[in-house]
């Protein structure tokens, strides 16, 4: 496991000459004073807001080009890093939710400096960023990489249920391994509803992986058939790739699985195990037993309400090509924080982290932004315990697999990536800037050298 060495956890208050400044807010002067100091050491200060996947993976690249002529400064609140992807597995009983668990600060990329904080407000008309302990934090580039933000609580009911009287979500390192619980508990005759909200998401797929792995596991009981499970959705099809939906489409009728289109959960009466859901043809409450619920997601609060959103959708806006803010050309974004119109996934990122690295320094040296991304993501869909469909795509839909067979069939290769591969290179290789996904440990894009 990658092992790195916290530089700083917190940037220490400087004492202020304005007595009316705040605890650790810094002068106008003092920030003037040390943008001096770092250009006549020709250093370049990146502050990256966030420490999940994008940015941790985005600042390991920074370190590795700028070295030290780069000031890379993580700012991110939590103590624990995730990996997400696993609690699919984790909630199909495969996994623990402790596999996907490490200390943030053995994440943290060697040679930057962790700053154990969150950002409430960004000023990109003055270069700073002002965060939860008060502090001003300056930067001659910013990367913005928050994620997005999970609302429980527009489902009515949801928060007050979740992981009892049937209720689970696998987006929750709270509830994953409860999703297992539940699916055991089921029995002939009961119902499983899985969902999926009107907002966008994490991995488009994701809500119907565990539907796959529950329908696996009811069949290996000697329950195939016994069991009422719909998938409830309130989008019109399977996925939003024609050649994948259309196979998930033929396999939910071979099996049995009742597909609601135009589905979305809006409450949760968990005393009486009953869901309701807003419908072209009004609410309709429909009985369960187990219910696993994906919650509606959005921008975070402090990028939507920022000069830096996007009207539109509240999250950052850039070129969906450079990851180059639309306005502010100092700023750059990626991931799940960003506008970029493809799924968000962790593969998303380890296409998008080198363009912008590349771009960036681009941007510092003075040259065209000639990275491009295509919009490359994946999503590999679990049917089974055994067996997935692995899911790849670019802007506009448009299919762009990597293995030499139909993606759209079911095969165990790509399971066993999934399992293994994956959560090993994201540990070794993604966070510590060495993992470019589809094209494995080769960057792809052409980065320029910085000067010496």
């Amino acid at each position: 496991m990658f092992k790195s060495i916290i530089i700083a956890l917190t940037t220490p208050p400087i004492n202020s000459k304005n007595n009316n400044l705040p605890n650790g807010v810094i002068a106008g002067s003092q920030l003037d004073s040390e943008k001096e100091k770092r250009k006549s050491k020709d250093v370049t200060k990146i502050v990256v807001v966030g420490g999940g996947a994008g940015g941790l993976s985005v600042a390991s690249q920074l370190e590795h080009n700028f070295k030290s002529k780069g000031d890379i400064v993580i700012i991110e609140p939590s103590d624990k890093h995730y990996y997400q992807p696993l609690w699919t597995l984790v909630g199909g009983g495969i996994f623990s939710r402790k596999d996907s668990e490490k200390d943030e600060k053995d994440c943290i990329p060697k040679g930057t400096t962790w700053m154990k904080d969150s950002v409430t407000q960004f000023k990109p008309e003055d270069n700073i960023v002002l965060t939860k302990d008060g502090k001003q934090v300056d930067y001659d580039y910013l990367v913005v990489a928050t994620g997005l933000a999970i609302h429980w609580d527009k489902v009515k009911g949801l928060k007050e249920n979740l992981g009892k009287n049937g209720v689970t979500s696998n987006y929750s390192y709270d509830s994953c391994e409860k999703t297992f619980d539940f699916i055991k508990s089921m029995k002939p005759g009961n119902t499983a509803i899985f969902t999926f909200p009107n907002t966008g998401i994490k991995c488009g797929g994701a809500p119907q992986k565990i539907m796959w792995l529950a329908d696996d596991y009811f069949r290996r009981q000697g329950m195939a058939n016994k069991i009422n499970i719909q998938f409830n959705t309130a989008g019109v099809s399977m996925f939003a790739v024609k050649k994948y939906s259309d196979a998930l489409d033929t396999m939910a009728k071979e099996k049995g699985i009742t597909q609601n289109f135009k589905y979305n959960l809006i409450e949760i009466k968990g005393d009486a195990k009953e869901a309701i859901f807003e419908t072209p043809e009004g609410n309709k409450t429909v009985k369960y037993d187990m219910i696993h619920v994906t919650p509606p997601m959005g921008a975070p609060d402090v990028i939507k309400n920022s000069p830096l959103a996007d009207p539109a959708s509240g999250f950052v806006n850039v070129n969906k090509e450079t990851l180059q803010h639309v306005k502010y050309d100092n700023v750059f974004s990626l991931g799940d924080s960003s506008n970029l119109p493809t799924s968000k996934t962790a593969a998303a990122i380890t296409s998008q982290a080198p363009v912008l690295v590349s771009n960036l320094i681009s941007h510092k040296m003075g040259l065209p932004l000639k990275a491009k991304y295509d919009g490359y993501t994946s999503c590999p869909i679990t049917t089974s315990y055994n067996k997935l469909i692995l899911a790849e795509f670019k802007y506009g839909n448009e299919v762009a697999e990597s293995l030499p067979w139909d993606q759209s069939k079911e095969s165990y290769f790509p399971m066993f990536l999934k399992k293994y591969v994956f959560p090993f290179a994201y540990w070794n290789g993604m966070l510590n800037g060495h993992w470019f996904g589809k094209n494995l440990l080769l960057n792809p894009v052409e980065t320029p050298k910085i000067n010496k």
